[in-house]
């Protein structure tokens, strides 16, 4: 117990600093800090405000508890919407979004309320019966802390998880209240920490305390922009924008290579072999046999199929929930497996389990379907069936299995790509010797020639082949290229941001076009690669163009949507050479395979 209390407090803490948490952090500077600030009222302020409690001017004194009831607020309303919110939807009969629509126009309202004075006047009738009470939107924070929670979406991490499936499936024990609480106290202690920060700014500067009004409308405008954001999700593609940077840490609390697999759920006859799985494995194992498919709720893409009816051909089962930030960094990998091998025998299978109330909405993951380009069959795990048989606790996850119904590999969270194409490959030519293969998507290791370029990582906690002069670290700056460059390594010119995962052409400081760097014609963002190799993909996010110059000519690659695996040149033998990709502003560039 003890040992869960600390994993959840350090989950808490993590998803509290990570990525997600941003679209949320301006209302609780502003609303839950700035507005709570002393503002030094004067002394003649309580006759002209009267019951009230006006400043002067009808602007009134907010909470000096308003952190912590938003805070608080927050916790509380997250907590128990993930572990009663959909079971208590279900017994009422109750869309399973409902909650979140509830969460998106109390936020709105409020905001309003804070902007135009008559609006929170109308807020405050339905209790006005309340004697000496007022409810509105600066005296108390504490409902809108609910109304955050209610729409507050963190990361899927592997604390979350064992918290959100509990919840979902009624299974909820004192174990689970304590890790929910803990992991609770953990996303409150950095919240809480920047909205007593937003509080003490204000209190030390003067231009805050004669800005009233202005802190006022700030505040409500940011929330009607959360509110308007939460219903366009656009909050989901910022997460895609910005870099995981909690990733590392997210790490730490799962499994090392070579350790047992961290398995959940209830141990049966069926499912007791998937312990012989390890982490991180690059050979296949012997993982007892697939569990059954058990009572998806809908089939999208698909009729209702069998792992039976599917013997002879290699499947993998893909875990995903379509908001799900790790998900949807994965996808792009599991699209392209499945048009690299579908027609040589392999199936993919996508287990859509949720991991909130609104993702068990049919309409919702039909769109994250289409939206993801996915054209494999999907089939919804509302009632976590499949997701129990399989001890799963993680989105993602997958599952590879066998010609034969065993499962062969398991991979829990991102990553290892290369890994699990190199075991597809190698079960397939198992399961039908002599097929000939395409060339490997991911560019794993023994299926490329000899002397082809290995893959090659753009992000910063990655790259291993970077040639150009300077050093290469987070943040944005101007490269130039080298006037030699070594076989097998890439090289920047022109102004690029540096992060963990990716490199993005352009520069936050840039005004216009760079000067022209040297090696580079153009002076816009540009990456030289020298390689050996028939082919090269480059893995690509963002919206825009890349112009691609090399042994074959100059071309255009338009790019968009998702990231996802582009095919910059192609060939039908093996050659060295140099190519310049030149990106446009807002490009984001991963990595680039060789085959």
């Amino acid at each position: 117990m003890g040992e869960n209390i600390l994993i959840g407090f350090l989950g808490g803490l993590i998803t509290g600093i990570s990525p997600c948490i941003l679209p949320v952090l301006p209302v609780i500077f502003f609303s839950g800090g700035l507005d709570s600030a002393r503002r030094g009222a004067p002394s003649s302020a309580p006759a002209a405000a009267g019951a009230r409690g006006d400043l002067g001017g009808g602007v009134r004194q907010a909470s000096r508890w308003r952190p912590f009831q938003v805070i608080g607020g927050l916790v509380l309303s997250f907590s128990l919407v993930t572990l009663l919110g959909s079971l208590a939807l279900s017994a009422l009969g109750l869309p399973q979004d409902v909650l979140r629509w509830a969460g998106i126009a109390v936020l709105a309202a409020v905001g309003l309320g804070l902007m135009v004075p008559r609006v929170e006047e109308w807020l405050e009738k339905p209790f006005s019966w309340i004697p000496q009470r007022r409810v509105d939107a600066r005296r108390g924070g504490f409902g809108l802390g609910l109304a955050l929670g209610a729409v507050f979406v963190p990361c899927a991490g592997p604390v979350l998880a064992a918290i959100t499936v509990s919840g979902a499936t009624g299974r909820i024990g004192p174990e689970t209240v304590a890790l929910t609480l803990a992991f609770a106290v953990g996303v409150s202690v950095p919240l809480l920490f920047f909205a007593l920060a937003g509080r003490g700014l204000a209190e030390r500067l003067k231009a805050f305390r004669r800005r009233q009004r202005g802190v006022r409308l700030t505040a409500g405008a940011l929330m009607i922009a959360l509110a308007a954001g939460l219903a366009l999700d656009l909050p989901a593609t910022l997460q895609r924008l910005i870099p995981d940077y909690t990733a590392s840490l997210q790490d730490q609390l799962r499994p090392s290579a070579g350790t047992p697999l961290d398995l959940g759920g209830l141990v049966t006859d069926e499912n007791r072999a998937l312990s012989n799985c390890t982490q991180g494995a690059t050979s296949l194992q012997d993982c007892g046999p697939a569990p059954a498919l058990r009572d998806a709720t809908a089939w999208i893409g698909s009729q209702p199929l069998d792992l039976k009816s599917l013997r002879g051909k290699v499947v993998l089962i893909d875990f995903w929930a379509y908001s799900c930030i790790n998900c949807q960094r994965s996808l792009p990998h599991i699209v392209q497996l499945n048009d690299a091998y579908k027609s040589a025998g392999l199936e993919v299978i996508g287990i859509h389990t949720p991991e909130y109330a609104f993702e068990r909405e049919q309409r919702n993951v039909e769109a994250g379907v289409k939206e993801h380009g996915i054209d494999y069959p999907v089939a919804m795990d509302n009632s976590y069936a499949t997701w129990t048989a399989y001890r799963n606790r993680f989105w993602p996850a997958q599952y590879l299995i066998d010609a034969n119904g065993t499962v062969r590999h398991i991979q829990q969270g991102e990553g290892g790509y290369q890994t699990t194409e190199a075991l597809v490959r190698q079960l397939l030519t198992d399961a039908h010797p002599g097929i000939a293969l395409p060339q490997p998507v991911e560019s794993a290791g023994t299926a490329v020639a000899a002397g082809t370029t290995p893959e090659t990582f753009l992000g910063v906690a990655k790259q291993n082949a970077y040639a150009g002069p300077g050093a290469y670290r987070a943040g944005p700056g101007t490269f130039s290229f080298p006037a030699q460059q070594r076989p097998g390594s890439f090289a920047l010119s022109g102004p690029w941001t540096l992060d963990s995962q990716r490199i993005t052409a352009g520069s936050a400081h840039d005004a216009g076009p760079s000067p022209a760097a040297a090696g580079s014609p153009t002076g816009e963002p540009s990456v030289r690669l020298d390689f050996t190799a028939k082919q090269v993909q480059a893995v690509v996010g963002g919206t825009g163009k890349l112009t691609v110059r090399g042994p074959d000519g100059e071309r255009t690659v338009e790019v968009g949507g998702t990231p996802r695996s582009y095919v910059l040149l192609d060939g039908d033998q093996q050659r060295s050479g140099t190519l310049e990709v030149e990106a446009s502003p807002g490009v984001e560039l991963y990595s680039f395979t060789f085959g």
